[in-house]
């Protein structure tokens, strides 16, 4: 069974018998495994060069195991990482085969970028070379580059480029992730939430896209693709995503003038975070808020429009115009 992790069948029993008895010394365990004790000390070594089990040293000649849930564990990582980087090198032979093939044409439609260095400066030449949008799906874990970190993003707002962005429900749980998202929408940007996004991706001009390529383990790396039909496909993704997404209203940007007996800009910042599925405790934390002001808001904007459930009261939000949606 584990020899997915390099482990002859000798190996394997030896560490088997040492987590069942703890300890043992060479002769103890070639009679249990039924080896010779020169074979038994051989897979012993092997053992130790994999972190599988090491000499007592309070005990010269007694070998223990160590704990599988971290020596496995650290095995199991290492070949991950082996795996992913050889699935990375067969896509680039793959890229090579092609150029060789006399396919230039095809081979420019994607290109592979690896490194974290390499990625984040893909990235942000895609929004520096945008000239009229960018669509984004955001996930809750930044590899390359964090929000914070995306001056080109501002540079584009400046310049007019127009910014769409899904965002998964964990960016608001992030500790700067409303402080990020509230300076976007400020800059005119649209968010909406969902739950989960199916991938990171970024799209400039419908001309060009980034998508991750490794899992979030490996080395970061990504495909840049360019007009062709994957590129529609990954489009078509985005706006599929886009329209079952839920809008997102922070801060006072875009409200308008209400009577006086009307929500105000914190009860729509705390009908826009209940929208997206947060907890009376979540938005208070992110609004700094007190749990029982939260509470007490939404009581009475219950009582505005004459709802008794909170269902009622998302329902009335939308007729309203308070939390805007296409229809």
């Amino acid at each position: 069974m584990l020899g997915v992790l390099g482990l002859e069948e000798a190996q394997e029993s030896a560490y088997r018998v040492l987590v069942s008895v703890g300890a043992a010394d060479v002769p103890e365990l070639a009679r249990r495994l039924a080896l010779g004790e020169q074979d038994t000390e051989r897979a012993l070594r092997r053992l130790e060069q994999n972190g599988l089990a090491a000499q007592s040293p309070g005990r010269p000649g007694r070998w223990v195991a160590a704990p599988p849930g971290v020596a496995l564990g650290a095995l199991l990582t290492q070949h991950r990482h082996e795996l992913e980087r050889a699935e990375l090198a067969a896509a680039l032979l793959a890229e090579e085969y092609r150029a060789a093939a006399g396919e230039p044409a095809v081979h420019d439609l994607v290109e592979v970028v690896t490194g974290a260095a390499a990625v984040t400066r893909r990235f942000l030449q895609l929004q520096l070379g945008a000239a009229e949008e960018v669509c984004a799906l955001v996930t809750g874990s930044p590899v390359a580059v964090t929000g914070m970190e995306n001056h080109a993003e501002e540079e584009a707002t400046a310049r007019g480029v127009r910014y769409r962005a899904v965002v998964e429900r964990a960016v608001l749980d992030r500790p700067d992730g409303i402080t990020e998202l509230t300076a976007a929408l400020d800059r005119g940007e649209q968010v909406r939430v969902v739950d989960r996004v199916p991938t990171k991706l970024v799209v400039a001009d419908g001309t060009l896209a980034l998508v991750p390529l490794t899992a979030r383990s490996a080395e970061p790396a990504a495909l840049v693709v360019h007009a062709s039909g994957l590129l529609e496909l990954l489009t078509g993704l985005f706006e599929t995503v886009w329209r079952e997404a839920l809008p997102l209203r922070l801060g006072s940007r875009g409200v308008s003038e209400n009577a006086p007996d009307g929500p105000d800009a914190t009860d729509l910042e705390i009908l826009s975070l209940l929208l997206a599925g947060l907890t009376d405790a979540s938005v208070a934390k992110q609004l700094d808020l007190g749990l029982r002001t939260v509470q007490r808001r939404v009581k009475r904007l219950m009582e505005l429009t004459g709802v008794t459930t909170r269902l009622q009261l998302g329902w009335h939000a939308y007729e309203r115009g308070w939390v805007a949606r296409d229809r």
